[in-house]
C-alpha cells in the first residue's frame, strides 16, 4: 500500500479500549489523538498521557498527530490561557511520541493582523520541541478557504498544512482550486468526502475530488476523520422501503468507522 493511515479512532469509540479495538479490526496502526476516555486530549495529564502511551506499544499502535483544539476559540477570547494549554499539550505530545500536531486560526474575524499574531505565539512556543505544527482548513473560522489559508502559509512558512476536502467542500471552495494553491504546503491530509449541500459521505463518494488529490499527494499519511452519521433506526428503516436521505447512515458508530476506512482502501487499492 502506497498510503499508511491513521484515524480519528474516537469517532469509534469514545474509550480507549474500543478505540484499539476498533483500530486492530480495521488494520490501523497510527492514531490522529483528540478524545480519550471522555477527555480532550488537550486536558490529559501527563500521568494519563503516559498510560495510554504504554498501551498503545503494547498493541503496536503509534500515535501519528494530536488532533487538538487550539486556535478553535474567538479571537477575542482569553488567550493568555489557551496558550498555557497548548503548552501543556506540546508535553504530553512528547509523552505520546507524537511529532505532528493540529491546530486552527480562531473565529470571529476577518482581519489578518491578529490571526498571524497568535498563531506565531503557537510557533513560538512549539520551537525547539520537534513538533510539526499543521493548519486544518475548518468551516467558519479564519482559514477556511484556500485564499486565507495561502495568507497564512506565505506568511508563517513553519506552519504547514492539513488538507481537509470536506470542509472545503462545506465552504464552497472547490477542492482542486485549493489544491494547486496548497499543495507546497500540505503535510498530510484528512480523509473526508461531502457533497454540495454539505452532508458527509464516505471518500469517494462526495464532490471533494478526491481521487485527484490523492493521486497529486506527495506524502504518505492519510487520516480518516469518519464524520458520517449514525442513525440507530436505521435497521427498522430498511425492513420497508430505503430513503435515500439516509444512503450513508450507519447503525453504530463502530459500523460507520469501518466504512470510512473501507472507502478510502478502495480509493487507494489497499
Amino acid at each position: 500500500m502506497k498510503f499508511r493511515i491513521a484515524a480519528f479512532a474516537d469517532e469509534a469509540a469514545s474509550d480507549l479500549n474500543g478505540q484499539i479495538a476498533s483500530m486492530k479490526k480495521n488494520g490501523i496502526k497510527l492514531l490522529e489523538i483528540r478524545g480519550v476516555d471522555g477527555e480532550n486530549v488537550a486536558d490529559l495529564s501527563k500521568q494519563k498521557a503516559g498510560e495510554i502511551r504504554k498501551r498503545l506499544d503494547d498493541e503496536g499502535i503509534g500515535v501519528w498527530s494530536i488532533g487538538s483544539p487550539f486556535g478553535k476559540i474567538g479571537i477575542g477570547d482569553d488567550f493568555a490561557s489557551h496558550l498555557d494549554s497548548f503548552k501543556h499539550t506540546l508535553e504530553t505530545a512528547y509523552i505520546l511520541g507524537c511529532r505532528h500536531f493540529r491546530l486552527f486560526s480562531f473565529y470571529g474575524t476577518s482581519d489578518t493582523a491578529p490571526v498571524l499574531e497568535r498563531l506565531a505565539d503557537f510557533i513560538d512556543a512549539a520551537k525547539g520541541s520537534g513538533i510539526i505544527l499543521c493548519h486544518e482548513n475548518e468551516k467558519g473560522i479564519y482559514g477556511d478557504t484556500a485564499d486565507k489559508c495561502l495568507e497564512i502559509h506565505k506568511s508563517l512558512p513553519q506552519l504547514r498544512a492539513i488538507f481537509d476536502p470536506a470542509n472545503f467542500i462545506q465552504c464552497g471552495q472547490e477542492t482542486k482550486a485549493a489544491w494547486d494553491m496548497l499543495s507546497p504546503y500540505v503535510e498530510y491530509m484528512h480523509i473526508k468526502d461531502a457533497l454540495a449541500d454539505g452532508s458527509v459521505v464516505p471518500a469517494g463518494k462526495g464532490d471533494g475530488e478526491l481521487g485527484y488529490l490523492l493521486g497529486r499527494y506527495k506524502g504518505d499519511v492519510l487520516t480518516v476523520e469518519p464524520h458520517l452519521s449514525v442513525f440507530n433506526g436505521l435497521e427498522e428503516l430498511e425492513a420497508g422501503q430505503r430513503s435515500q436521505i439516509v444512503k450513508y447512515a450507519y447503525p453504530d458508530s463502530q459500523t460507520a468507522f469501518s466504512a470510512a476506512v473501507d472507502a478510502l482502501k478502495e480509493l487507494i487499492g489497499g
